[in-house]
């Protein structure tokens, strides 16, 4: 077994170097070349797996001409990707790297066609797409520069935000990052993709809840803000304008009208409600309101879930 060995990892390595190189088949070919020597490497049967789905699902790709349906079919595959995932045996960084990358660049070649000489500079679907592909690829430098010109174009899209948030994260800007998930996470919760996000920050938070709460996927979005909140990650804020607070306001009212009306959607409401409710108490703390005002929202956090708020007022 042992003589074995090092052919195959040799093999492995060459297999994930042709994936890094959009060469999905060649891979593919090596993979089944170290499965020949050594039937029982793990990782040469999880790897060889991953690749013959992606080669299986990616199979019509050059059937389609639009380089922006082409590039988003790929990269709407990684969802089903991860579920694909959590039936296969073993965990291999090395493997589910050279995939990313192999993913990321394949849809990151359509985009590009799409930019060209500054066309199409202004689209902040395809601007996110691009920062998207750049972070997944970890060129760290180029992946910001689209998202944020992708958020000035969509200043209140929790998907944008949360993604320039993480590359933010993944460079060491921690503060930055903070805001911009907490912000991100306030205005969508919906629309984040958690297994996309990379960044330490919210991988060890989400893992953290998952272990702990066993929320659902759906649940576990809404939730994040309040447990980041509580266990000190989401810890950067900012002053709100008074037209946001009147938003604000009005969206708490809205939510508190919504659970009582709705009591199963409540289940995801009440994180959402919890999450402003804490917003509230912040622009009251930075405004030096009166703190009669402060005690009445955490009354309502109280009534609203016990638990949370025992935490709160730690």
């Amino acid at each position: 077994m042992m003589n074995a060995e090092q052919p195959v990892m040799g093999l492995i390595q060459k297999a994930y170097n042709k994936l890094k190189a959009s060469d999905a088949e060649a891979a593919a070919v090596l993979l089944d070349q170290a499965l020949q020597i050594d039937y029982d490497n793990a990782e040469t049967k999880h790897a060889l797996k991953s690749v013959n789905w992606w080669l299986e699902h990616t199979a019509k790709l050059d059937e389609i001409k639009n380089p922006y349906e082409k590039g988003g079919l790929i990269l709407s595959r990684l969802k089903q990707y991860y579920s694909f995932l959590d039936g296969v045996a073993g965990s291999f960084d090395a493997c589910q790297y050279a995939v990313r990358y192999y993913v990321f660049s394949s849809a990151l070649r359509c985009f590009n066609d799409l930019l060209g000489e500054g066309i199409n500079q202004h689209d902040p679907g395809l601007l996110l797409l691009v920062g998207r592909c750049y972070k997944g690829v970890g060129n760290y430098d180029e992946a910001p520069k689209y998202l944020e010109q992708a958020v000035r174009f969509k200043r209140e899209d929790g998907e944008t935000l949360a993604e320039l948030a993480d590359v933010n994260a993944l460079l060491g800007e921690a503060s930055a990052a903070k805001a911009l998930f907490r912000e991100a996470f306030f205005l969508n919760p919906e629309k984040i993709d958690l297994r996309a996000m990379e960044s330490e920050m919210v991988v060890r938070l989400r893992d953290r809840l998952i272990q702990e709460k066993s929320y659902p996927e759906e649940e576990l979005r809404e939730w994040m803000p309040v447990y980041g909140r509580l266990w000190g990650v989401f810890s950067v804020k900012r002053e709100l304008k008074p037209i946001e607070f009147g938003r604000l306001k009005q969206s708490i009212f809205t939510l508190e009208t919504e659970c009582r009306g709705n009591p199963k959607q409540g289940i995801i409401l009440k994180p959402r409600l919890i999450n402003r409710y804490f917003w509230l108490i912040d622009y009251y703390e930075n405004k030096r309101e009166d703190p009669d005002l402060i005690e009445e929202v955490l009354l309502k956090i109280k009534v609203t879930d016990p638990e949370i708020y025992e935490r709160y007022i730690r």
